[in-house]
């Protein structure tokens, strides 16, 4: 006879979410059979967040960064101290006061947690003088480094040699993938299980991470004694990138130049009203500036000869200037 059955419904993790004064937000999770695995996760800069909050260091937040610091030196030395020993310590800490499957007796036999590294993100934060060129200098960014995702300019981003023949070719598909999430584009590279990211995060900042899945494309192992040598691996990928990367020009330049052009301004106390740059007449006003010896005559001779060429230039009749 036909039936159906209703498969029994278990928990077989536990996770625990907490934040600290010393260490910000955190989570760790427990399986609930044999063999017992756990998985911590922290957040690099929460933890900077509150060690600096702790010393004194005045700071503007940012998602996963800082804005601004009043002294970026001891900032970097306090992001610079997180490493093996602080995470391990992290970890000691919860285990002494969440439930886990390891009892008193299989802490005397020999039985206990050693701390490998699933996955680890290094990302390097550039805040932007000005935001709104931030997004016009990203975007030609993207556009004039498509060919990122190459094997010859991966090779270079993250210092190893790309096989592509032979009996042990390098796995992994070589490109680079432009992701739209919502209104924010994102440029992305892949090396094996790794990845590099670079965003404009905020619409503030040019955000680049590296995010390494398998230390062993490395030539490293997981053990947590590694993570010093990945970070540097990570690191140096940022920065790599950042010196692989080219534009054709620089579209900042060109929107200050624009801005300084349309924006009103006030010059040894006389002002000068904005320049509408879409009217046909201030079109034709900057056509007559950019002529040759537009200068050369009296004053009374040039505002004849602006005049003169501004309205030709209009195709209004004669003598028209309004």
């Amino acid at each position: 006879m036909p039936g159906w059955s209703r498969p029994p419904l278990w928990s077989t993790t536990s996770t625990s979410t907490a934040s600290t004064p010393t260490s910000g937000r955190s989570s760790s999770s427990f399986c609930s059979y044999f063999p017992s695995n756990a998985k911590l996760c922290i957040n690099g800069h929460e933890w900077a967040k509150r060690q600096a909050t702790k010393r004194g260091i005045t700071f503007t937040a940012l998602d996963n960064g800082f804005a601004a610091v009043d002294d970026p030196a001891k900032l970097q030395a306090i992001c610079d101290r997180l490493g093996p020993d602080q995470i391990d310590a992290l970890l000691r800490k919860w285990l002494r006061r969440l439930p886990h499957p390891f009892t008193r007796a299989d802490y005397a036999t020999g039985y206990r947690y050693e701390i490998s590294i699933l996955q680890a993100e290094f990302s390097l934060t550039q805040m932007l003088d000005t935001p709104t060129t931030g997004r016009i200098f990203f975007e030609q960014v993207i556009r004039d480094n498509l060919d990122l995702g190459r094997p010859d300019q991966v090779s270079l981003v993250f210092a190893r040699r790309i096989f592509k023949r032979g009996p042990r070719p390098t796995p992994g598909r070589f490109r680079t993938r432009i992701i739209t999430s919502g209104v924010t584009p994102s440029l992305h590279v892949d090396y094996k299980h790794s990845t590099i990211k670079q965003y404009h995060k905020e619409g503030r900042a040019l955000r680049t991470e590296t995010t390494i899945n398998d230390p062993g494309d490395f030539n490293l192992r997981k053990g947590l004694t590694n993570l010093t040598a990945l970070r540097k691996v990570g690191f140096t990928a940022n920065r790599r990138l950042l010196h692989v990367e080219h534009i054709s020009h620089d579209p900042a330049a060109g929107a200050a130049a624009f801005t300084a052009v349309t924006a009103p301004t006030d010059t040894g106390g006389q002002h000068a009203a904005a320049l509408r740059f879409g009217d046909p007449r201030a079109q034709a006003l900057l056509a007559v500036w950019s002529l040759p010896n537009s200068k050369s005559s009296s004053t009374g001779q040039r505002r004849h000869a602006t005049r003169t060429r501004v309205i030709s230039g209009t195709g209004r009749p004669g003598g028209t200037w309004q």
